[in-house]
């Protein structure tokens, strides 16, 4: 259902002019009258005529650079004449990419009405009252055409508040505001499956102003847009993929329904191939401390081949992939072995549909005396049949981890291996995808508060609650009765929920939030969907927060990397669609440019080059990245990655990436979360299995201790 307004009208014309006598003219050239303010906000969008010219209000030039100035002109429809009026009093236009705003901040007659990016900042805050005027919340001043002229392209200015036709607007007719989204589409199936094709049929949604569109994804992935008329189409696939397709409903207001079921498709080769590749040739290997080098010679396959399989001591122990033409690497990089020890190799060859070759020649290789790598040594330290998400370290060198479709949290000693459940966290509820159970921070002071700050999935929403935890080991356990909600209106979906939570040195909470799915709302700052969000630690809006909110920095897709360096600053890991995943270091107010651009690459509007988009600092194809958490350690850089099946290493110089180093690569298979240890080392998790179906318990993950080198 929607939200009820109250209705409010405006006049235009001589029913507007019968309201205000005549009376005396000032230099701006309007007539004195006295202002009646209603001061409830106008929720509208459309054109804004002025009364005394009949011209509308226009973004000159129809530009979107900051700066551009605020003029009247003949009403023409187009995008820089529709106005958005919110209820936090922002005028938005270019579909809210940029705000109505007195320029240079000027409070004084004479300043001039112009767009910039928009903050949330007093100077961009406007009243409308029962009079057709908008006056400047920080000024107090109106919205003035310059001279009372009435021709095309004169400026808009500020003025002081004197009731003439100069200053009264004909503004868009209120309407209620739209706040509920459709049902969720039922009844998905697929037909007419081939190996590089496939149809589509749902049921339709139902929405109480109608469905607008529906958006069909596979795996968290936008594949394409229809209309809300349609419940059928067909969408390109891949030979031999195994997706999980969905659809959500979108209305006109923009509300995003909840996605429909998974659909698992399977799709076909495209010509039966029972011919295995030829053996690798020529195998070698080279120690270098405590990491092992091979390489080989390629082998042939009577179609390509797909990927390489290295097997230490008769054990697979990683795997090296191609992607799309590009066939896969003939090296390999085993990291973390023993000192002074011996390892035999060998490789194997598979192609798309798996079948495989006969194993290489072997080789043999002593690992050197000392460690001279960047990683020393791998240590398994537990396993576990769920997905371990969040993970912080305790003061006594413990840890804590969620088990995010499981829904508790195992307190694990990783000297002995020992695991207890503490506990499980109320009203969890996963996606049918990656919500659920997500990330755990402590504050510094937990030794004396015993707070355990949690974000995870509820079945309206995100959120971000604290608990106590009591007892200390194996005696450990969640205090459920003190549960406090701290942030609760997160939008929850299927895929992108975000839910990194990181402590910085200024003492707040970071969070990491996705955009459920709702590109829209990444780039709307009263939204708290596809952002960075600050907090104190009882919930509270830091009062130096830039927009008012919780809101610290927007224009994100999925993030879900968040670490500090040693200058205090906030780095950030987050999922692109299709094309590149990005590193980004954050900037308070700062607007990273989802859904118009990702990582480098313009996808809409005027794309990365829009004035104010912040570039990211490093980007990564998505087929080789993917990369979820993120660890800072002595000023050095480490992600980890899922799709990408590895982990990205670069020294922070400046505030660059520098010496990127790819390690792990194909060796434990997906990465989700890295962590500092208390001695400056990593915790390393995996995520291969049960990842995208909210299944408990249906998963093998390994947590490892990863010792680090130079």
């Amino acid at each position: 259902m929607r939200t009820a307004r109250r209705q409010r009208y405006w006049m235009t014309g001589a029913a507007t002019l019968a309201l205000f006598p005549a009376g005396c003219i000032d230099e701006s050239g309007g007539e004195t009258e006295a202002i009646s303010a209603d001061e409830a906000p106008l929720v509208a969008t459309g054109p804004v005529r002025g009364v005394g010219s009949g011209r509308c209000l226009d973004v000159k030039g129809r530009s979107t650079a900051t700066g551009t100035a605020v003029q009247i002109y003949d009403c023409n429809g187009g995008e820089n004449q529709s106005f958005t009026f919110t209820e936090a009093g922002e005028i938005k236009v270019y579909g809210g990419t940029r705000c109505v705003e007195a320029a240079g901040r000027g409070t004084t007659n004479g300043t001039r009405v112009v767009i910039g990016n928009c903050t949330g900042q007093p100077h961009q805050k406007w009243r409308t009252n029962a009079d057709g005027s908008i006056v400047g919340q920080q000024s107090g001043l109106c919205m003035d055409v310059e001279g009372r002229r009435t021709t095309n392209s004169t400026p808009v200015q500020l003025y002081t508040c004197h009731g003439g036709t100069n200053q009264r607007w004909s503004l868009p007719a209120e309407e209620e505001t739209d706040t509920a989204p459709p049902t969720p589409p039922s009844n998905l199936s697929a037909s007419n499956v081939t190996c590089s094709s496939a149809t589509l049929s749902w049921s339709a949604s139902t929405d109480d102003s109608g469905v607008a569109s529906y958006d069909i994804y596979h795996d968290g992935q936008f594949m394409t847009s229809v209309s809300g008329s349609t419940l059928s189409t067909s969408i390109t696939v891949s030979p031999g993929v195994s997706w999980g397709v969905y659809v959500n409903a979108v209305d006109a207001a923009g509300n995003v329904s909840q996605a429909s079921e998974t659909l698992r498709l399977a799709t076909p080769h495209c010509e039966v191939d029972e011919q295995a590749p030829t053996a690798p040739t020529n195998l070698t290997g080279s120690a270098s401390g405590t990491s092992v080098t091979l390489r080989w010679s390629a082998s042939t396959d009577n179609i390509a081949v797909a990927a390489y399989d290295v097997y230490r001591n008769g054990a697979k122990v990683g795997t090296v992939t191609g992607s799309g033409a590009t066939p896969p690497a003939t090296s390999f990089v085993d990291s973390g072995l023993t000192a002074a020890t011996a390892y035999t190799y060998h490789v194997i060859a598979r192609d798309a549909q798996n079948n495989a070759s006969p194993a290489s020649g072997t080789t043999s290789v002593t690992t050197g005396s000392a460690c001279s790598s960047a990683i020393c040594e791998v240590v398994q330290v537990a396993t576990d049949n769920d997905l371990p998400w969040g993970l912080v370290s305790l003061p006594d060198g413990t840890i804590l981890y969620s088990r995010r479709d499981a829904d508790d949290i195992v307190h694990l000693n990783p000297s002995t291996g020992a695991k207890t459940s503490i506990g499980t966290v109320p009203n969890v509820a996963g996606t049918d995808g990656e919500g659920g159970l997500m990330g755990l921070a402590i504050a510094p002071t937990f030794t004396t508060d015993r707070w355990l700050y949690i974000m995870h999935t509820s079945p309206s929403d995100n959120r971000i609650v604290r608990i106590k935890v009591v007892g200390d080991g194996s005696a450990a356990r969640l205090d459920t009765s003190t549960e406090q909600v701290l942030v609760s209106g997160i939008a929850r979906n299927k895929y992108h929920n975000g839910g990194r939570l990181r402590w910085g040195p200024d003492g707040k909470l970071y969070a990491s939030t996705g955009d459920a799915q709702n590109a829209g709302s990444a780039q709307d700052t009263s939204s708290l969907s596809g952002k960075i969000l600050r907090i104190e630690p009882d919930g509270r809006v830091p009062s130096d927060n830039p927009f008012g909110n919780y809101v610290w920095s927007y224009g994100h897709r999925n993030p879900q990397g968040l670490a500090f360096d040693s200058e205090g600053r906030l780095w950030e890991q987050e999922f692109g669609n299709t094309v590149m995943d990005e590193t980004n270091l954050i900037q308070k107010g700062g607007n990273y440019g989802w859904p118009n651009c990702e990582g480098t690459v313009s996808q809409g509007g005027s794309g990365c080059s829009t004035a104010g988009y912040i570039a990211p600092k490093r980007t990564y194809p998505t087929s080789e990245g993917s990369c979820s958490g993120i660890a800072i350690v002595n000023n050095v850089f480490y992600t980890a990655c899922q799709r990408g099946t590895r982990m990205y290493r670069a020294v922070i110089s400046g505030s660059s990436l520098t010496n990127v180093q790819q390690l792990l690569v194909g060796t434990y298979g997906r990465l989700r979360t890295v962590e500092p240890t208390l001695d400056g080392n990593l915790w390393l998790t995996t995520t291969n299995t049960g990842g995208t179906d909210s299944v408990p318990n249906n998963s093998n993950e390994k947590i490892f201790r990863v010792i680090l080198g130079r």
